[in-house]
């Protein structure tokens, strides 16, 4: 099946709600939850097999230390695609993501923006003062703790164009440490650059993979150093398995 028949089938199968939810938003934000939890829980996994069955695009989760995950912790991952979210949300699909992104992203973007805004995600701005920022965070810790959902923080800022792991910036990772301590579960993530443009996805859905893996479990960090630490070995954990990953895939 060839890749714009795959990109139709997209169209046909998201389109629909995307559309309703544009709609439902400015109306009823319970409405709009109850199309987004649809889109998460019911198309996506549809899709996810649909690629596998008909391109060999396998979306591959790595089950190791699932079990081990305590009651509520923070994801803190490498950041390659907007598909990064549902991607997430499909392997740790019985427990409640609340992701930190760009607030442009609560603008103008279809399906994305309402998703994020009727389901309250942190949505950060880039510009203005460093103290809206910060409060944005908090109000968002205060959230997931008292609603027992789970925080997932991309620490690059930004999504990678060519898969290369960028910088982390402590800032948010820290502000929401600090406001709610909590274990942290660090992840990889590989795939997500190759198909982020419709160019990509025609060049490299067919027999491509998207990974994702937990690869160590913090527990609940105690001080300044010990959230540094957690961030700076997770990094090199992330640098380490996406290293690992591309020299199998060679």
């Amino acid at each position: 099946m060839s890749n714009i028949i795959i990109i139709g089938c997209f169209i046909v199968a998201l389109g629909g709600p995307a559309i309703l939810n544009i709609f439902a938003y400015p109306v009823s934000r319970k409405l709009s939850i109850k199309i987004s939890d649809y889109i998460v829980h019911v198309c996506a996994p549809r899709l996810f097999a649909f690629l596998s069955l008909y391109q060999n695009f396998k979306f591959l989760g790595d089950k190791n230390l699932k079990c081990e995950l305590p009651e509520q912790f923070l994801i803190m991952a490498n950041h390659q695609s907007l598909l990064d979210i549902p991607v997430f949300m499909n392997f740790l699909r019985d427990r409640d993501l609340r992701f930190v992104a760009k607030d442009e992203l609560s603008r103008h973007i279809p399906l994305v923006s309402e998703m994020l805004r009727a389901h309250e995600h942190a949505m950060i701005p880039r510009k203005g003062s460093p103290s809206v920022a910060m409060k944005t965070l908090d109000s968002f810790a205060d959230r997931v703790v008292n609603r027992g959902q789970i925080p997932v923080i991309f620490p690059e800022g930004t999504r990678s164009r060519d898969g290369n792991l960028g910088k982390f910036y402590a800032a948010g990772f820290r502000r929401i440490l600090d406001r709610a301590p909590m274990p942290v579960a660090v992840c990889a993530l590989d795939g997500g650059y190759k198909i982020s443009t419709l160019g990509g996805i025609m060049r490299n859905l067919r027999n491509g993979a998207y990974r994702v893996k937990i690869l160590k479990i913090y527990p609940a960090p105690d001080s300044k150093q010990a959230q540094i630490h957690i961030l700076e070995e997770g990094r090199e954990l992330i640098q380490e398995q996406l290293n690992q990953w591309r020299k199998n895939d060679r």
